[in-house]
């Protein structure tokens, strides 16, 4: 748009490199540029913004992976400790409760995990969670955790629950224990991370100050072009500007 305004405002190189007075060179209307000094006084805030956002979005991101690497890593271990110290002589327990125990164990775990995922995603389908409840878990208690307000809460009780009906002392059960309030503490950040994203007021501040920024940026550059022929340069460099701006954002 500058590129041609001006060229009907002001002048224009044909291809012969000869310089002719646009259309409307001789009328009230002006040819449109702006002054460097305030984009280059400006920049650094707006440097400051956009990396003060990106770091945030960053910071968030990296949480959020931590809490889901923590998951995965406290799953494994309770399995390991739950295999390692069920006392098969307690009770007079036979291989096949042995086998029973456990998988119960794992399936509660599971259960924290998923339903843990699809608390946190409400885009997902509840009818394809529901499924999945009903294939892994059995069906009284994949339907006591449908039923739930809170349901990672309830699948972290039934998790609680297996534990205990574990045979072994309990001071091994405190250490698995010990893994559950760990699952507790990465959903309460995860759920933070949802709930509270970066401020509306300050994401729109900083939007609207990148789009004046770049928009009068080309009025701006529009002189510093003025070797190329016609100010042309100034077309892909004022893209090439505002792609990588938008980008950070």
């Amino acid at each position: 748009f500058v590129v041609l305004w001006n060229a009907l405002t002001g002048s224009y190189v044909d291809f012969r490199g000869i310089k002719h007075p646009g259309i409307l060179a001789y009328t009230f209307l002006p040819t449109l540029s702006f002054p460097m000094s305030p984009f280059t006084l400006s920049s650094a805030s707006l440097g400051l913004l956009l990396v003060f956002r990106t770091n945030t979005g960053y910071s968030r991101w990296d949480e959020a992976r931590k809490n889901w690497g923590s998951n995965i890593n406290r799953t494994r271990d309770l399995l390991r400790m739950a295999v390692a110290w069920y006392d098969d002589k307690a009770g007079g327990k036979t291989l096949h409760q042995r086998q029973k125990d456990l998988t119960v164990l794992a399936q509660c775990a599971w259960a924290f995990v998923r339903t843990m995922k699809r608390h946190l995603s409400p885009d997902e389908d509840e009818e394809d969670f529901k499924k999945e409840l009903f294939e892994k878990l059995d069906h009284q208690q994949a339907q006591t955790i449908l039923n739930s307000r809170h349901r990672p809460n309830r699948a972290l009780f039934d998790l609680s629950v297996a534990i205990e009906n574990l045979p072994m002392h309990f001071l091994r059960k405190n250490q698995l224990h010990l893994a559950l309030t760990k699952f507790e503490d990465n959903l309460g950040s995860s759920e933070r991370l949802l709930s509270s994203p970066v401020p509306l007021f300050y994401s729109r501040h900083t939007a609207r100050f990148l789009i004046f920024w770049t928009l009068g940026l080309p009025f701006a550059l529009y002189d510093q072009f003025a070797s190329s022929w016609n100010h042309i340069m100034l077309i892909p460099a004022s893209a090439f500007i505002a792609t990588f701006l938008f980008g950070i954002k």
